[in-house]
């Protein structure tokens, strides 16, 4: 397995082709006709609040592209403030979802990602998630059990993508952990992220609505993201 990338830049392929090397013993999603599923979790503690805008857009944004496929259910999960982690109802259409986003603010606390892998374990119980996809910037949690709980969703074949904001160590080194555990990727934010963010956000959420077939028809026309997705899923 390929060391994790630590940053993004303007240079682009070379730190994404890192990032998705990490992604490459992904198995195609298996759709047998059924619409695929995707958890979008994130920390709404009040550390974000500088970047939250820029995320909200670039984190509703990325689901226009699985609108076309129309195979992909979204779950939002978010904690913040004192004890509230919240999860929404599954949501299959990206405009709803968007609208959805913009009614969180963030709220100080501490973080409650425990929670909310616990949440997605008890989704697991229920339904087939094809992937999670993590934003936040902090960790003050045991780190062996947020460990525990990634590396057994990973063991229900769901992957899990961590986005990292800011330089938190102690986040850094949890966030990739939970993502190596699972069998995602680790990617680490920084201020010019905004566009490359956004293609591979979309390039995940349009292999979980529609498999590798959905994903190279979206290669074909953009290219960038998903083509160099494509190359690591041999």
């Amino acid at each position: 397995m390929a060391k994790s990338t630590t940053s993004i830049t303007s240079k682009g392929e070379t730190e994404v082709a890192d990032f998705l090397e990490k992604v490459r013993g992904l198995p195609p999603v298996a759709r047998d006709g059924k619409r695929g599923k995707l958890i979008f979790a994130m920390d709404a503690t009040m550390s974000r609040q500088p970047s939250w805008d820029r995320a909200l857009s670039i984190q509703a944004e990325m689901f226009a592209e699985t609108a076309r496929i129309g195979g992909l259910d979204v779950q939002l999960v978010y904690f913040r403030g004192f004890n509230e982690c919240r999860a929404s109802k599954w949501v299959s259409n990206p405009t709803a979802l968007a609208r959805l986003m913009t009614t969180v603010d963030c709220r100080g606390g501490n973080t409650q990602i425990g929670r909310a892998l616990s949440h997605i374990k008890k989704e697991l119980r229920s339904t087939k998630v094809n992937a999670v996809i993590y934003v936040g910037d902090a960790m003050e949690e045991n780190i062996d059990a947020l460990c525990q709980a990634a590396g057994e969703i990973g063991l229900q074949g769901t992957p899990i993508f961590t986005f990292q904001e800011g330089n938190d160590p102690n986040a850094a080194r949890a966030f990739q952990e939970m993502a190596k555990l699972s069998r995602g990727a680790y990617f680490k934010l920084n201020e010019s992220s905004a566009h490359m963010l956004r293609d591979l956000l979309s390039a995940v959420a349009v292999y979980a609505a529609g498999g590798r077939t959905a994903l190279e028809d979206h290669a074909k026309s953009k290219g960038g993201s998903s083509t160099l997705l494509l190359r690591q899923m041999k």
